[in-house]
């Protein structure tokens, strides 16, 4: 049995995800938001682990930090590490277990789908 579960629009939450569901879409919305302003690429590294090229302004790295912070809180499994090899270079690296990489597929296809509509 999967521990996940599709919404109407598209929007994923995994079923072990402790963020009380009437905060789901607000904190959907914020990754939305997130993956389209700071995204500037993705590259897969391995089925469990995706690499968020991000916008190296000190207001991203902000961002990152709180939403990622609050996003392990409620989803445990998510192993986040912001990482900069330049001034103007940000890196997110998600990591999560085997388990879940389906979250893992949906969260790399929301952040893909967002940076097209800018």
């Amino acid at each position: 049995m999967s521990d996940h579960h599709i919404t109407t629009d598209d929007a994923w939450v995994p079923d072990s995800c402790t963020l009380p569901t009437v905060e789901r879409p607000l904190r959907v919305a914020e990754f939305d938001q997130f993956f389209a302003e700071a995204v500037r690429g993705a590259d897969r590294v391995s089925a469990q682990h995706l690499r968020l090229r991000l916008d190296g302004a000190a207001q991203v790295e902000e961002t990152a930090r709180d939403l990622t912070a609050r996003e392990s809180s409620c989803c445990s499994f998510f192993a986040f590490h912001l990482s900069r090899s330049g001034p103007d270079s940000l890196a997110l690296d998600v990591r999560v277990p085997a388990g879940h990489v389906d979250v893992l597929d949906a969260l790399a296809a929301r952040a893909a789908a967002r940076r097209c509509d800018r």
